[in-house]
């Protein structure tokens, strides 16, 4: 072990920059989703304000890396190799959770975790060493029970407080301003303005700042101190400063969000960057231990890491500066900041999540609930009400997911509750703090219509229920992992990083096939050049009936060839497949919908040609879902098998519709029109030839004495056959007539 040990501390340094890099990339969207949201600039800029922060919160961290050297176990109980162990087992699953996060786009904390991994790890170490009866000590006392209970409470602190507060000061600030807020703005910007700006700092302050290396113990106690005449003089300061900008035409609410925008940077660099950087070092500070003590790494305790060890500050440069390059590069970042976005936007639109049973519930429980409040309101106090949220006066940037008032109160309540918390020593997660302030925001705001609400509730619940999974999740996998560890030395580790390794780029190569139409999707959005709009709708449709063609074909030949084998399980995986290509067939038209708002009305005449495309496609998913459901109860069953005597017959069915699907997939994605009448018309052949074979087995059904159960299934087969081929026709056709 002790010969391989400087390679195993090499890859640990390599797993935490792959770590920092998957980590930015998914709290991208505690700083940056207010800015981004009420594009209070571009995205370049705000990534560009944020990135600054980071630096700056880095440099200004304390380094202090507690968690990962003695907060969740006790190192003085464990030798060497079982700290590595532990260390290279959190690293491995860490990266692959966050991976695996950012791919699906659901925001997660690292601080969660972090310390379920170190306890995973731990446990599992522990349970062994007792095993063999390598210690004489309990389990209570090798392990910090009391961090995870801390963390877990902080998990159940953070959403509920955050949500209510966001609701509740929301709420009140709409009332006070409206949506029209820009005619309520005059006078009260000032303070405002300079109430936020002044939360800003105390947060940076309290938050940001704390612990910093280049801080003395003097200037704490004098901050401590003198905190609320500081905070006096900064609330004078600001409220005047930021009326008199007003006054010179500058948007002062666009730059009180982007100063927002770098607090929560820097706080995030300079208090969760031990998340990313704890864990190598103190695998380096054990390497280094061994290597001094001259003692065989089995045999020495590792006591060493119960002392104070500040980071040296190149460490802490280094980290941030690559988290700064990821923040401005990660595409990742804007698949998880964007699901944020979509679960908090103003307006209806491209909604992310489908529908659940426990968010129909709470809805329509939730509706019933107000009903009942709105008719004990007096008249007068209801119409007062209704004209503070009346949305029809809302003043949106173009483009913007929600306006300036809400994106500046989910900022600032934020950083607010976050530094209330550390004031207080209540270990508040910066992710679920903005993430559940936005969403109690936006319910609080009416941007969760009669019509949304549902996706919105399940999207929330998804993406809580992804919390409490990252901990549970966290803790087996690292348990798992430390147990090969134990047991498989050397060859265990070379097995899991490269499992590791394969799992990521798994991961990625599966996000990218996704990347050019969201792009396309993007660029439409961005932008006021109708031309634009125009060519990215149109390629983006090109490539959604691509896709949505190719998933026919795959799932049409798994049907068949799962029935022709009695395959139970591929069968019910097609039924899934079915039901999932509907899903993946409504994001792809919604997009498209926002798309062709955004163009000239003379486009209108064409939306006919658009819509039968769609529903020809959903008419095919309809007829497979048809011929699975059936086959898959025949074969669930064990009834009759299919004849080998049918088989060839069946193998010329499937030729057909699979020529069918590549004739219009091709004419379609290589714009190939000028002869598609031509190409209609083959497809109409093959069409004709299915509809004979129907008619042959509808004679067989009379004259053989087969099995009627049987005969009857592969009559639906060749009738729903038919059904696909008739509407890949019409899908050709009217991709035709949309792109004249």
């Amino acid at each position: 072990m002790e010969t391989f040990l400087p390679i195993v501390i090499a890859f640990i340094f390599i797993l935490a920059i792959l770590g920092i890099i998957a980590g930015v990339s998914n709290d991208a969207t505690n700083f940056m989703s207010a800015a981004v949201g009420t594009k209070s600039a571009s995205y370049r800029v705000v990534t560009i304000i944020a990135a600054l922060g980071i630096i700056c919160g880095s440099l200004m961290s304390n380094g202090m890396m507690e968690i990962a050297r003695n907060g969740v176990f006790s190192p003085q109980h464990f030798y060497a190799n079982e700290v590595i162990y532990i260390y290279l087992a959190v690293m491995i699953a860490n990266l692959i959770l966050l991976d695996i996060f950012n791919t699906l786009g659901l925001p997660t904390s690292t601080s969660v975790s972090l310390v379920f991994e170190l306890l995973g790890a731990t446990v599992a170490i522990a349970m062994i060493k007792m095993h063999v009866g390598d210690i004489n000590v309990g389990l209570a006392e090798l392990i910090n029970a009391d961090k995870a209970l801390t963390m877990i409470v902080g998990i159940f602190l953070s959403v509920a407080i955050a949500f209510i507060f966001g609701i509740i000061v929301q709420y009140i600030t709409r009332l006070i301003f409206s949506f029209n807020y820009e005619k309520n703005l005059k006078w009260k910007i000032g303070i405002f303005s300079g109430l936020a700006t002044t939360a800003l700092v105390y947060f940076m302050l309290i938050k940001g700042m704390k612990g910093a290396a280049f801080i003395t113990e003097e200037m704490h106690t004098w901050i401590n101190t003198h905190t609320l005449q500081l905070l006096l003089i900064c609330f004078v300061f600001f409220s005047i400063l930021m009326q008199i900008l007003f006054f010179l035409k500058v948007n002062v609410l666009k730059l009180v969000v982007l100063i927002g925008t770098f607090a929560l940077a820097m706080a995030f660099a300079g208090n969760d960057l031990v998340n990313f950087i704890g864990v190598p070092l103190a695998g380096l500070d054990t390497y280094l231990d061994v290597k001094k003590s001259g003692v065989a790494i089995d045999s020495l305790s590792m006591d060493s890491l119960n002392t104070m060890s500040a980071t040296n500050t190149i460490y802490l440069a280094i980290s941030g500066i690559i988290m700064a390059i990821t923040l401005l590069t990660s595409k990742k970042a804007k698949i998880v900041l964007q699901t944020s976005l979509d679960l908090s936007k103003q307006n209806g639109g491209n909604e992310s999540f489908g529908s659940s049973a426990i968010a129909r519930s709470l809805v329509r429980f939730t509706n019933n609930m107000v009903t009942a409040v709105d008719n004990i309101l007096p008249a007068k106090v209801k119409t007062w009400i209704s004209k503070r949220f009346d949305n029809r006066e809302m003043i949106l940037e173009e483009n913007a997911a929600f306006d300036l008032i809400r994106g500046l109160v989910s900022i600032v309540l934020a950083s607010m509750l976050i530094a209330l918390g550390t004031s207080l020593k209540l270990p508040l997660s910066t992710t679920y703090v903005t993430f559940m302030v936005t969403m109690g925001a936006s319910l609080s705001d009416r941007a969760w219509s009669r019509e949304s609400a549902v996706y919105r509730v399940t999207g929330m619940f998804s993406v809580i229920g992804g919390w409490f999974i990252t901990a549970i999740v966290a803790f087996i996998i690292c348990f798992i992992i430390a147990i090969l560890f134990y047991y498989g030395g050397v060859i265990a580790m070379t097995l899991m990083i490269a499992l590791a390794v394969y799992i990521i780029m798994k991961n990625r190569a599966k996000s990218h096939k996704n990347d050019d139409c969201d792009n396309l999707f993007d660029n439409a959005m961005n932008t006021s050049d109708k031309k634009v709009i125009y060519e990215a709708f149109i390629q983006h449709n090109k490539e959604s009936i691509n896709k949505l063609l190719n998933i026919t074909k795959e799932t049409y030949s798994n049907i068949i060839n799962a029935f022709i084998k009695e395959d139970i399980k591929t069968l019910r995986k097609a039924s899934n497949d079915c039901r999932d290509a509907k899903q993946i067939m409504k994001v792809l038209k919604r997009k498209e919908i926002m798309m062709m708002r955004r163009l000239d009305d003379n486009f209108v005449n064409k939306n006919t040609w658009f819509h039968l495309s769609y529903n020809c496609i959903e008419q095919i998913f309809y007829s497979l879902r048809r011929i699975c459901d059936p086959c898959k109860e025949y074969v669930d069953n064990s009834f009759t098998p299919l004849d080998k005597k049918y088989l060839p017959e069946v193998e010329d069915l499937k030729e057909k519709v699979f020529w069918a699907i590549d004739a219009a997939n091709i004419t379609i994605y290589s714009d190939g029109y000028s002869d598609f009448e031509a190409v209609m018309d083959r497809i109409k052949k093959r069409e004709d030839m299915v509809t004979e074979m129907s008619h042959e087995q509808m004679n067989r059904i009379q004259n053989d004495k087969e099995s009627i159960d049987l005969a009857l299934l592969y009559l639906n087969l060749i009738q729903e056959s038919s059904e696909i081929i008739t509407e890949l026709r019409h899908i050709v056709r009217s991709e035709a007539k949309l792109n004249e």
